[in-house]
């Protein structure tokens, strides 16, 4: 897919939490003010919009070294409200950067609002650096809510690290990674105007293939036909 025209705000929205100043090379899914902006795939990794809308699923094969996905969302007009949930499916001895987070500028007097829920299935082998980034601008009144929440299940000697950097109005966030069978949590609530860093690491994670509720799941790219074959997604 073509990417999008940005106007200047949403340039910098995007420079801000994906430090992008152009289109990246490899796979990405651009978000801008609840639609699809941009999306390209590569040979190892496919991004397909789920089929109620509610958002995609990242599908990276087996093997996979040295590449990136980039999904940041963007919301520059006032009074958005929106949930979306992103699935990722890391395939055995894989080890990936993925990039996400949200920028929201508010210069209305409607709060905006961005809840994203990421899910992670890391198959066994596979590493993965997870960063993501928040920003708030804009000198409206409303204000700039997002509410990230991330699960991860890891399969035998797999590993992630997550860095998470918040500085928006009000933030609630909740992460579990699942381990041994044991869940972990932790919420934070930085002070307004405060920005902050989160630093995490996992490894050896129980597998996830007993749980059976994942949500959306869709068959993985590798063993389907490629992007330009199918019919166009929906604008998730």
């Amino acid at each position: 897919m073509q990417m999008r025209q940005l106007d200047d705000i949403q340039k910098r929205l995007i420079a801000e939490v994906a430090d992008l100043h152009k289109v990246p090379e490899g796979a990405y899914n651009f978000r801008v003010n609840s639609g699809l902006a941009g999306r390209n795939t590569t040979a190892n990794i496919d991004i397909i919009s789920k089929e109620d809308g509610t958002g995609i699923d990242i599908h990276i094969a087996p093997g996979t070294k040295n590449e990136s996905v980039h999904i940041p969302v963007v919301l520059s007009q006032s009074g958005l409200k929106e949930t979306v949930y992103n699935d990722f499916y890391v395939g055995a001895g894989s080890d990936v950067v993925i990039v996400a987070g949200c920028g929201i500028d508010n210069c209305g007097m409607q709060d905006s609002e961005h809840d994203g829920i990421h899910r992670f299935f890391v198959e066994k082998g596979a590493h993965v650096r997870y960063v993501e980034k928040h920003y708030g601008s804009g000198d409206g009144t409303g204000k700039r809510i997002l509410n990230p929440v991330t699960e991860v299940y890891m399969d035998e000697d797999s590993s992630m690290e997550m860095v998470q950097i918040k500085g928006v109005d009000s933030t609630e966030r909740a992460t579990s990674p699942i381990r041994n069978s044991t869940p972990v949590s932790s919420e934070t609530r930085p002070r307004k105007g405060t920005p902050s860093a989160i630093r995490s690491s996992w490894t050896r994670a129980r597998s996830w293939r007993s749980r059976r509720w994942m949500r959306g799941t869709s068959t993985p790219s590798w063993c389907m036909k490629r992007r330009s074959e199918r019919s166009p997604g929906s604008s998730s």
